[in-house]
C-alpha cells in the first residue's frame, strides 16, 4: 500500500524537475548565438533585425521574456510558432499522435523480441541460443542508429524496394491502416533496435541472477517441475527490475526519436524539433522539450509509484 507522503514527495519531485528543465532549456535556447531574424536573412540591418525581434517579442529583457512565457505557460499558452505562425500547442499536437504510433509500435517490437528471447537465454547459459544472443545483441548496440537506418533503406527500399523509404503514408492513400503499417516497420525497427539489445541483456541477466536465488535451489532441491521453478520463482522474481527498464524505455522511445524520424521523413515530434532548433523558433523549441520533458517525468513517477506494489519489500513510508 502506497503512503500518501510517498506519493507527494514522488509528484513534488515530478514538478521540481519539470521546472528546473523549462528553466534550462529556455535561457540556453535563448543565450545561443544567432536567432529567427539573422536566420531569415543574415543581411538584414541592426533596425530592421530589432523590428522583427520586436514582433517575436525578443527585445525585452531575458527575466521579462521569462515571466512572460511562465506566465502564459501556466494558462497552457506556449506562444506562437515562428515558423508555422499557428499556436505551438496546435503544431505540437498535430505531430504528437505520429509520434506515439512511432514509439508504441517500437516498444511492442522491443517488449515481443527482446523479454522472450532475453528469459531464453538466461534459462540456458552458454547454449547456442545464449552465444548468439549475446553476440548480435552487442553487435546492435554497436551499430548507430542513422547508419542502420540508411542501410535499411538502401537494402529493402532502393535495391529490393519491398518497403517504402519514409514518409507515413503513400501520396493519395492517406488513413490506409495496411499501408501506414508499410510505412512504419523500417522506422520502427531501427528506433527499437538499440531498446531491444538493452533489454534483452539485462533480462538474461537478470534471469540469471534469479536462477541462482536460494529459494530457487531449494524448490529444485523439492523436485518441483522445472517449468513450475521456472515460472512461479525465476521468472516472477527476474521480471521485477526489467519492468523498470520497459517503463525507463517509453521515454527513450518518445524522446529519443528525432534521428529516426528524419531519416525515414516521419511527420513526428523529433522531426518537428529538429525544424525548430534550425529554424530558432524559440517557443517550438521550448514547447517540444517540455512535451518530452513531462512525458520522461510522467513515465518515472509512473514507476515509482508502480514499483512498491510489484515489490513490496519496497518501503514507502520512509
Amino acid at each position: 500500500m502506497l503512503s500518501p507522503g510517498y506519493v507527494a514527495r514522488r509528484v513534488l519531485h515530478a514538478l521540481v524537475v519539470l521546472a528546473v528543465v523549462a528553466v534550462v532549456t529556455f535561457f540556453i535556447v535563448r543565450l545561443a548565438p544567432g536567432g529567427p531574424a539573422a536566420l531569415a536573412d543574415p543581411a538584414l540591418r541592426d533596425a530592421e533585425r530589432a523590428v522583427i525581434e520586436a514582433r517575436l517579442g525578443l527585445n525585452d529583457p531575458l527575466p521579462i521574456q521569462f515571466l512572460k512565457f511562465v506566465g502564459n505557460a501556466v494558462r497552457g499558452d506556449l506562444g506562437q510558432s515562428f515558423l508555422f505562425g499557428t499556436p505551438t500547442t496546435q503544431v505540437i499536437a498535430s505531430r504528437l499522435g505520429n509520434t506515439l504510433i512511432l514509439a508504441g509500435a517500437a516498444l511492442t517490437l522491443t517488449l515481443l523480441v527482446a523479454v522472450p528471447l532475453g528469459t531464453l537465454s538466461g534459462l540456458r547459459p552458454h547454449s547456442w541460443l545464449d552465444r548468439i544472443v549475446s553476440f548480435v545483441s552487442v553487435v546492435v548496440l554497436a551499430v548507430p542508429v542513422f547508419w542502420l537506418g540508411l542501410i535499411l533503406i538502401i537494402a529493402l527500399a532502393v535495391l529490393r524496394p519491398v518497403l517504402p523509404a519514409g514518409g507515413m503514408y503513400t501520396t493519395g492513400m492517406e488513413g490506409n491502416l495496411l499501408d501506414l503499417l508499410r510505412h512504419l516497420l523500417l522506422p520502427a525497427v531501427v528506433l527499437a533496435s538499440a531498446s531491444i539489445a538493452e533489454l534483452l541483456r539485462y533480462t538474461r541477466s537478470s534471469v540469471r541472477s534469479a536462477a541462482k536465488l536460494d529459494h530457487v535451489r531449494t524448490a529444485r532441491a523439492k523436485g518441483l517441475p522445472q517449468r513450475t521453478v521456472h515460472v512461479r520463482h525465476v521468472l516472477k522474481n527476474a521480471l521485477i527490475p526489467v519492468v523498470t527498464v520497459i517503463g525507463l524505455q517509453l521515454p527513450r522511445l518518445v524522446g529519443g526519436a528525432a534521428v529516426t524520424e528524419t531519416i525515414f521523413a516521419w511527420p513526428g515530434m523529433g522531426r518537428l524539433s529538429v525544424e525548430a532548433a534550425l529554424g530558432r523558433d524559440y517557443p517550438l523549441i521550448l514547447g517540444v522539450t517540455l512535451v518530452v520533458a513531462a512525458a520522461v517525468v510522467l513515465f518515472n513517477l509512473l514507476i515509482d509509484l508502480v514499483y512498491p506494489l510489484i515489490d513490496p519489500r519496497i518501503r514507502t513510508d520512509g
